[in-house]
């Protein structure tokens, strides 16, 4: 019973001795005692010994700071609890101090060894937190600690604590901007992190402390393009809008090659909104044009970074399909902006205040790339239950869609908007109609005939933006529209809208010889209502007074002096002003000046029709996305995206450089210094393989590791490295997968790596981390690849060639077949592969014994591409050799086979300009100059087919004849093999599991049993690697896709009496689902 005087004496503000004062807060009352009282509770409770007491004081605490009431008075007793064992509690208390840690500086401070310990914790989430509480203390005398624990933490082994060492140095930055030198260093190091965790905050701490040191991203360009698709939403948008800018500075515009080939030699370079508006016509002289002058080259950098942003347009989040679109529009060809389109449509359908933002680029876009909206125009009809907003941008796209073909659609969708109950609405759909009429020529009568018949509406709002809209139309062509202006000026008593009144003044001032019985009589009623006219109708009236003395003096004398007396003692000084200045030009005095001779001229000047054009029409010299364009004004913050350099910068400043000691002969001083080699992110792996199997296993998985490795950075330098460079390359690839194993296994590693695989090898844990990349981030790196010299094409094993692609045709058309020498590869021949590999490391050569096992199993032999009739004389085949092509490793090495079975000799035969679906490019065999009857000629080219089985479609030329050719491959061909043991297949296939899995079961026949006919079909089928089984029955099979390095690891399972069960493992679901039934249909022949 004794708690009802506590409370009263709470409510009252006062307190017992050596109680706290409570009542003195400004929040409290009385619905806010039982809070006080509560408090009590959660300070014994945190000072108990009991974890669980400890627990759910934290969480209560952590509930009130949700709920927004204040807790500031519990830190004391929760500051205490920082030390507490346990992890729970320790977190939730760090929860609370990162809200009041600048709010209570002075008990903070007094806890910062505690931070500091808290630094050091071996669980990743404490030490994290830690630096986010340290980091959130506003104090400048603490500074070198924030600092120093900042640099600890971005060498942390946890991605998640070097997040947070990211994000902590915009912090540091803005409370001592001194430490900006020390800051840019941690970002440096930072940018070179491998992980996706890091990316986007390392990033955004890069665009808040040092934008303009564009040199820090060259080295990691390639790698953040990589990585972009799996970093998140966040990261994303924050890496794109970087990138935009960084490639305006560091690519040629890709429109400077349209600008080159218009006609007029003194053209701007690059291209204006007149190229823009042009259509299909003058792409096609565009594309004739092309040969005859220097044509544009992307930078292969360039394309990596349209084809890796590309596939997130398909983004759960609006921020990131918005990133996308604006970079697009900022950075592609015209040709390939229209890929946005579609994207930005479906954002539509989202919430109001995205489709407000997205409306508001699409409204920029549209002026510039109409024909890129143009098929969507239904999608930005309104609706009913659109905001006011909203319905206003959507008009703003209409109307800039509208051309002559679409205007009758557009006009009646206008004409049913105009009976809206929404009045803003209705006002801006006839300015819409205005602007419609000002473009397009041949509706502007029939815009102005219906403007006009809108002046007989019940609503005066509609009448008066009409009379407004129809003023601007007739300054057009005010000769042939007198009655539109007799009609206007007997609206005057009838219209109160001062803009609209001030319009038809204006109107009959200015044309009054086309009125000049109606102008006198019109300026009598206004001369009388003078006084209670609003200011911009006073004006107007004394300019139609000076107008109409001016022309007809003998009846407006005496009503033009009365007017200006009135407007002579106006409150406005701005009309008292005016009628100052009119009366002493028009009215002849002897003091006049030499302007009164020419006031006709003055007043009565021909004047420019009005151009009615869109708010949006400048707005695009604003990023796209950014709140600067939203608000059509330089925000705080906002960066100005760079004009395009007129030359472009050297490329070669974005290759990543080999550390000088990889090129160290001495085999001991190259162990002594392999460990810095290793970042710190790298051993955080799962569990790691044992290092003491036996050394058949060791051997194949340094194999595997060198030649199995995943997507990653680009590396195109590498090509030129040396054998010493490659090994060590391998090594690093292979300590990505586990730190123990790694550091096992390096000190028995004598197996040199071949140099093809060096920029796969360059980051495998980019491609652990990332197993669901989009098939089109890989088909980048095709373009960014140097020639290889010879030396790497007689080096390269298998797993890094090229996928033959194989056009599919019947086993059983056997003419000009020869029947491939199938050679397996069974266990026994890999335990040779492990002691050829133990014997290389002491042989003085730098030939590889293991790519000898590995030698490409042909697959169908030659095909015929054009038969002698359709081709006249020309007999043309085709063959997938499975040879790397020699001007780009993803690139499928095709032979072409030319015979001449006409007459005549065959001029200039090549490859004429290819029409391929995205992604897919060719690289042409050179020009044959002549064919001899009777010859036959062998070229080879090379196709990137993309990971798909999409044809490659193109021409093939002579100097009087086009035929057009297509080679499509089976599904078989998108790979290439991979070594591998059996542990590493099993670690791989478990990876992928679920919907990357796809399992069937067949009946082998009795012809196909043995091992040899099995493998031999499976690798006739599809160009993959075996790797060795321990059981009899079970065949396993592993490779990579060409293009994005995808794993594809088959397992067949054959039991005795016949039956089979064939499972296929792939990232690559349509690859898997396809290549089960291509290697079932083999099998069951």
């Amino acid at each position: 019973m004794s708690t009802a005087p506590a409370y009263s004496e709470d409510k009252g503000g006062s307190a017992g001795p050596g109680e706290p004062e409570y009542g003195h807060d400004p929040a409290s009352g009385g619905i806010f005692s039982s809070d006080y009282k509560r408090h009590d509770d959660l300070k014994e409770m945190l000072d108990t010994n009991k974890d669980s007491l400890k627990l759910e004081a934290m969480k209560r605490i952590v509930a009130m700071i949700a709920r927004g009431k204040n807790a500031s008075d519990l830190f004391p007793a929760v500051v205490k609890n920082v030390a507490c064992k346990n992890i729970e509690v320790k977190k939730l208390v760090y929860v609370y101090l990162v809200r009041y840690a600048e709010e209570q500086q002075d008990l903070a401070l007094l806890s910062i060894s505690t931070f500091q310990r808290g630094l050091k914790d071996p669980n990743q989430l404490i030490r994290a937190s830690a630096l986010r509480v340290l980091s959130s203390i506003r104090v400048p005398i603490i500074v070198p600690i924030m600092m120093l624990a900042i640099k600890e933490a971005a060498s942390d082994m946890s991605p998640y604590v070097r997040k947070t060492a990211a994000h902590a140095i915009p912090k540091l930055y803005s409370l001592d901007s001194d430490q900006k030198d020390q800051l840019i260093e941690v970002i440096e190091k930072l940018l070179a992190d491998k992980t996706t965790l890091v990316a986007g905050s390392v990033v955004m701490a890069f665009e808040e402390v040092c934008p303009e040191r564009i040199d820090l991203i060259h080295k990691n360009y390639r790698k953040l393009c990589n990585l972009l698709i799996d970093v998140e939403e966040w990261g994303q948008v924050v890496i794109i809008s970087m990138l935009t800018r960084y490639a305006r500075t560091q690519f040629l515009s890709p429109t400077q090659n349209e600008s080159l080939l218009e006609e007029n030699p003194e053209k701007a370079f690059y291209g204006s909104e007149e190229d823009e508006a042009k259509g299909t016509g003058s792409e096609e002289t565009t594309a004739t044009a092309l040969p005859a002058r220097k044509p544009y080259v992307m930078d292969p950098d360039h394309r990596l970074l349209l084809r890796n942003t590309k596939p997130l347009l398909q983004s759960r989040s609006a921020a990131v399909v918005m990133a996308v679109a604006q970079l697009y529009f900022h950075l592609a060809p015209k040709a390939e902006v229209g890929v946005i389109a579609k994207a930005l449509v479906r954002l539509l359908r989202s919430h109001s205040e995205v489709q407000y933002v997205v409306l508001q680029n699409v409204a920029t876009m549209s002026i510039k790339r109409r024909g890129m909206f143009e098929p969507y125009l239904k999608s930005f009809y309104i609706r009913s239950t659109d905001p006011t907003q909203i319905k206003i941008l959507k008009l703003e796209v209409l109307t800039n869609l509208a051309n002559e073909t679409n205007i009758p659609t557009v006009l009646r969708e206008f004409q049913t908007y105009i009976r809206s109950m929404d009045k803003d609405f209705v006002a801006a759909t006839i300015q819409a109609i205005g602007r419609c009429a000002t473009n397009i020529g041949r509706v502007r009568d029939t815009c102005l005939n219906g403007l006009v018949q809108l002046l007989s509406n019940r609503d005066e709002l509609v009448v008066a933006e009409s009379v407004v809209v129809i003023k601007k139309l007739l300054q057009m062509q005010p000769a042939q529209h007198g009655e539109i202006i007799k009609h206007l000026a007997k609206l005057t008593d009838n219209i109160q809208v001062p803009m609209a009144r001030a319009s038809i003044l204006w109107l009959i001032g200015e044309y009054c010889e086309h009125v000049p019985k109606m102008a006198p009589d019109v300026l009598r009623k206004m001369a009388k209502s003078f006084t209670a006219e609003e200011d911009i109708v006073k004006l107007q009236v004394i300019n139609l007074a000076a107008k109409l003395y001016l022309t007809n003096s003998k009846q407006t004398k005496l009503l033009t002096q009365y007017v200006l007396s009135l407007a002579k003692y106006d409150q406005n000084y701005d009309i008292r002003d005016r009628a100052r200045f009119t009366r002493q030009l028009i009215v002849p005095s002897e003091q006049g000046g030499t302007l009164s001779r020419h006031a006709k001229k003055l007043f009565l000047a021909p004047k420019p029709a009005p151009v009615l054009e869109s708010s949006f029409k400048d707005r695009d010299h604003f990023q796209l996305g950014s709140l600067s364009h939203l608000l059509n004004a330089k925000a705080t913050g906002y960066q100005e995206l760079p004009d395009w350099p007129e030359e472009a910068p050297d490329p070669s400043v974005r290759n990543v450089e080999v550390p000088e000691w990889t090129k160290c002969s001495n085999r001991e001083k190259r162990k002594e210094k392999e460990k810095p080699f290793y970042s710190d992110s790298e051993g955080e792996s799962g569990p790691t393989e044992s290092a003491d199997s036996e050394p058949e296993s060791e051997t194949e998985s340094d194999s595997k590791s060198s030649s199995a490795s995943g997507s990653g950075e680009s590396s195109s330098e590498s090509d030129n490295e040396d054998q010493d460079e490659d090994e060590d390359k391998g090594r690093g690839s292979e300590s990505e997968q586990s730190e123990e194993e790694g550091e096992k296994k390096k000190k028995k590693k004598k197996k040199k790596v071949p140099e093809g695989h060096e920029e796969d090898s360059s980051s495998d844990e980019g491609s652990d981390s990332s197993s669901s990349s989009s098939e089109s981030e890989m088909t980048s790196e095709s373009e960014e690849e140097q020639v290889e010299p010879t030396s790497w094409r007689r080096k390269t094993p298998p797993s890094s060639k090229s996928a033959p692609a194989a056009k599919e045709i019947s086993l059983l058309d056997l003419e000009d077949f020869t029947p491939p020498s199938i050679q397996p590869v069974s266990p026994p021949m890999v335990v040779s592969t492990s002691l050829a590999a133990d014997l290389e490391g002491l042989t003085l050569t730098d030939s590889s014994l293991v790519p000898s096992l590995l030698s490409p199993v042909p697959g169908v032999g030659r095909q015929e591409l054009l038969h002698r009739v359709a081709g006249e004389g020309l007999a043309v085949d085709y063959a997938f050799s499975r040879q790397p092509f020699s001007g780009d490793p993803h690139m499928v090495s095709v032979h072409i086979y030319f015979s001449n079975n006409s007459e005549t000799p065959i001029k200039g035969l090549h490859v004429g300009t290819p029409k391929l679906p995205a992604g897919i490019s060719i690289q042409e065999f050179p020009e044959i100059e002549s064919l001899a009857p009777g010859e036959s000629a062998t070229a080879i080219m090379g196709i990137n087919f993309c990971d798909s089985t999409q044809a490659a479609n193109f021409q093939l030329c002579t100097q009087t004849r086009q035929f057009y050719v297509s080679i499509q491959p089976p599904v078989g061909e998108l790979m290439a093999p991979v070594f591998m043991s059996e542990n590493e297949f099993k670690k791989e296939q478990g990876k992928l599991t679920g919907m990357n899995e796809i399992t069937e079961k067949l009946m082998l026949p009795d012809t196909c049993r043995s091992d040899h006919i099995v493998v031999q079909k499976v690798t006739a089928t599809a160009n993959l690697g075996r790797v060795p089984c321990g059981t009899s029955d079970e065949y396993r099979f592993a490779g990579r896709t060409l293009t994005s390095g995808s794993l594809v690891l088959m397992t067949l399972d054959a039991r005795p009496a016949g039956t089979a069960q064939l499972t296929v493992n792939s990232e690559k679901m349509v690859i898997g689902t396809m290549l089960v039934k291509d290697v079932i249909q083999a099998l069951t022949q």
